[in-house]
């Protein structure tokens, strides 16, 4: 039996979950996991509305968080006193775990983010000291123009705590469809410092909002459930995705995600504006 002080034991392992095949790079992560496919199928069928559609982001978004705290979280060595130390010296072990002081910051977009972040920012607390977990607010909503197509995203205020300097900043929304709200918020990060990473969590991307991210923002690290790409043509479809990424579409004329999963937003909160 391997004893726990053997030093290869405390080696911090690489953690990924099983990912599905593609060629977007390193930085994007489309989970293989078919209980979040289930849940996610559902969370996208017609006839979920309330409450289920919360109770299923809130399951998915605490399934989420463990996946990329476990991959993209550090770790560090640490003694730890179980109740049988009092009676034996054995009663102690070392092992590796979470480091709780790890900065985090996990951001609320309103409004279908709400709902992600608060389950982040609830998992974290627990996991990590709550002192060094942050949680902030930004208001913002795609731009339209006349003919109803996405010209952008527009912040209309925020509540933002501080520095990000050295944090693990967490974006967890459930849709990356276009890439504009993404762009504009980690713009607005710009001004609060340089975090240790930035992480996108989603439930659903298109081919063209990880195209724009990676031209944007190429330090990003995106987290997500499925890929939607039902635009575009057959050939392209019996591909691994990424082979033929400009060929790819995901998106409508109105910019909405084909075959997606309607308006989370609306859905979620019983208001369709």
């Amino acid at each position: 039996m391997k004893s726990l002080n053997d030093t290869h034991y405390f080696q911090d392992p690489p953690h990924r979950a099983p990912e599905q095949e593609h060629r977007y790079g390193p930085q994007v992560h489309l989970l293989a996991d078919a209980c979040l496919q289930s849940e996610l199928a559902t969370l996208c069928s017609a006839g979920t509305g309330q409450p289920l559609i919360n109770t299923l982001v809130e399951s998915i978004y605490a399934s989420l968080i463990r996946t990329v705290v476990n991959a993209e979280f550090p770790r560090r060595k640490t003694e730890v006193r179980t109740r049988m130390a009092e009676a034996h010296p054995e009663g102690c072990f070392e092992t590796l775990l979470l480091d709780p002081e790890q900065k985090t910051v996990t951001v609320n977009l309103a409004r279908a983010g709400t709902l992600p972040s608060h389950v982040c920012y609830r998992a974290l607390n627990h996991l990590l000291n709550p002192l060094k977990v942050r949680q902030d607010h930004i208001s913002i909503a795609r731009q339209t123009d006349s003919s109803h197509h996405v010209t952008g995203s527009a912040v209309s205020g925020h509540k933002i705590g501080g520095s990000v300097d050295d944090s693990i900043l967490l974006i967890p929304d459930p849709m990356g469809a276009t890439g504009a709200t993404l762009d504009e918020t980690l713009n607005l990060y710009r001004s609060y410092g340089q975090p240790a990473k930035t992480i996108a969590i989603h439930c659903i991307v298109t081919p063209e909002y990880l195209k724009r991210l990676r031209d944007t923002h190429p330090d990003l690290i995106v987290y997500a459930i499925r890929l939607d790409r039902g635009l575009s043509p057959s050939d392209v479809l019996s591909t691994v995705p990424g082979t033929f990424w400009d060929r790819e579409r995901g998106l409508n004329e109105h910019q909405y995600i084909v075959p997606g999963g309607g308006g989370f937003g609306e859905i979620m909160n019983n208001a369709y504006v």
